[in-house]
């Protein structure tokens, strides 16, 4: 290990296997030869969260006082920053973030950062619904995203909650393949798999167009901050 090591704090339960497959990703980019050379997380999987599609469309029970009482036990336990493997939650990340006093880190911060180092092409925009329609990617990215149609956004989430429900199969691949294709088809030159479930199914060997795997974004930035190799970010931010 590095001189400095942090505790992340891991947002977790939206959904379960998501931040099973987060973790199995930090452990995976992790530079490591022997358990002691990885890092340390404290991980809150709570999947009694309410329903963050429901609160965003439709006006269903707020998420956000959860979602900050997991931020601060996260916090009181030890963590030195918090992150959520979940995209469509960060709708709430003010919240989250009155109820930290340690950092928030944000996978759509770090994705959208490394979608701009990758390319300048018109971006599209994989993600539910909900994730669409809080804008937390379009107004990261400063720019028009291409995104799904009605039609579209429909199969997709259908598609989430069959993964969710456990099935990885090829017809929830194939339709993930198809979205994605059909984004490309429209004019998209890199992709941004913005839902934690993506992964599950699709990766970037399954498409022709670059695929950034906000997964592995944050996977990443997690390792560099725990290892002490970047600086935390201001509180806030």
């Amino acid at each position: 290990m590095t001189a400095i090591e942090r505790i992340a704090g891991v947002m977790g339960g939206l959904g379960p296997e998501a931040t099973v497959d987060f973790m199995a990703r930090v452990l995976a980019l992790t530079p490591a030869s022997r358990d002691q050379d990885h890092i340390h997380m404290l991980v809150d999987q709570n999947p009694g969260v309410p329903n963050r599609q429901e609160a965003i469309l439709r006006g269903a029970e707020d998420p956000a006082p959860a979602l900050a009482a997991m931020a601060n036990r996260l916090e009181s336990a030890g963590a030195d920053f918090v992150v959520m493997p979940c995209n469509a939650a960060h709708a709430f990340q003010t919240e989250i973030e009155q109820a930290l006093s340690v950092p928030f880190v944000s996978i759509v911060d770090v994705t959208v950062e490394a979608v701009t180092e990758l390319s300048s092409a018109a971006v599209g925009l994989l993600a539910t619904p909900a994730g669409i329609a809080a804008g937390t990617y379009q107004a990261a990215m400063r720019e028009p995203l291409i995104v799904f149609d009605e039609a579209e956004r429909e199969t997709f989430m259908s598609l989430v909650y069959a993964i969710k429900a456990g099935d990885r199969g090829e017809a929830m691949t194939t339709g993930m393949r198809r979205l994605a294709e059909a984004l490309a088809a429209r004019g998209a030159g890199v992709l941004i798999a913005g839902c934690t479930e993506i992964p599950l199914v699709l990766g970037p060997r399954d498409i022709d167009v670059p695929l950034v795997v906000s997964t592995d974004e944050l996977a990443r930035r997690t390792i560099e901050l725990a290892r002490g190799e970047r600086p935390l970010p201001a509180t806030g931010t």
